[in-house]
């Protein structure tokens, strides 16, 4: 009975890790395509990786949506934090469920209701739309997903060190700066992270709020697959995947210096 439990677990594993890798797979195995059809193999060749590197249009957008995301990602960091700090260390104020409303709407708010609503106010403050109204849009995304993160990071802090750290002089910036920041770190990092990420996948507010001048990378990969799917497309996603690997790569090994950091200068115990 457990080996037949155990051969339909493997298998429902398998068919769901199929699920959800085989189509990247296929999409990283299109970019070496030598045809231009992607129904057709043609054979292995590196000249959509050249072609890419060609196309203006394409690499324009790779930078707007680079800019927009880094931007966008610091704003909501700086707000997000200040905001998480707020909702956890301050229990009872005026005004407390009011903010905690408005910084936790944006996560539940479907993008279609959001892009417009922000749409209709650079319209009505007459607002040129572009890079700039969208790196605010994001912000405005991004922002109660940093504040949850970090929130949730305050709540399991001991406050105990701060206060030790204010009866051995520090002034209340000096010890949130030297004994509450870098506790809080990964949580921070964590939350810039994401902020970034949701900015460079997104697509429905960025229709909202871009003008003319400023078209993201999804937004330039949905209109040219309505046209029909290139192997530029193909390419710039692997490198897309490829990058978001090394960042997890990058980020788990970091991970892994600072537990090895901590368990060598923790104290050894009888």
């Amino acid at each position: 009975m457990r080996r037949g439990l155990s051969a339909v677990n493997l298998c429902a594993l398998a068919l769901g890790l199929a699920f959800l890798y085989l189509p990247i797979l296929v999409v990283i195995a299109l970019s070496f395509n030598e045809s231009r059809l992607v129904s057709v193999w043609g054979g292995f060749s590196l000249r959509w990786y050249g072609a890419v590197w060609q196309n203006e249009a394409l690499l324009a957008a790779v930078w707007v949506s680079l800019r927009v995301a880094a931007f966008s990602a610091t704003i909501a960091l700086v707000l997000g934090t200040l905001a998480g700090l707020v909702l956890a260390r301050a229990a009872q104020f005026r005004g407390r469920t009011m903010l905690a409303g408005l910084v936790y709407v944006p996560l539940v708010m479907p993008e279609v209701v959001t892009g417009l609503a922000l749409l209709l106010l650079f319209v009505a403050l007459e607002w040129e739309r572009g890079a700039l109204t969208i790196t605010l849009a994001h912000a405005t995304l991004s922002l109660g997903f940093v504040a949850v993160l970090v929130q949730s990071r305050m709540l399991s802090f001991d406050r105990a060190l701060e206060e030790a750290a204010l009866d051995l002089g520090a002034t209340p910036f000096g010890a949130f700066f030297q004994v509450t920041l870098p506790a809080i770190w990964p949580a921070i990092l964590s939350g810039w992270l994401l902020a970034f990420t949701l900015s460079l996948d997104d697509l429905v507010i960025a229709s909202f709020t871009s003008g003319p001048g400023a078209t993201t990378l999804p937004m330039r990969l949905y209109g040219q697959v309505r046209l029909g799917v290139s192997p530029e497309i193909n390419v710039i996603s692997t490198l897309l995947i490829g990058l978001a690997a090394l960042a997890l790569l990058v980020a788990s090994l970091a991970q892994k210096l600072v537990r090895a950091r901590t368990e060598a200068g923790a104290p050894m115990r009888d």
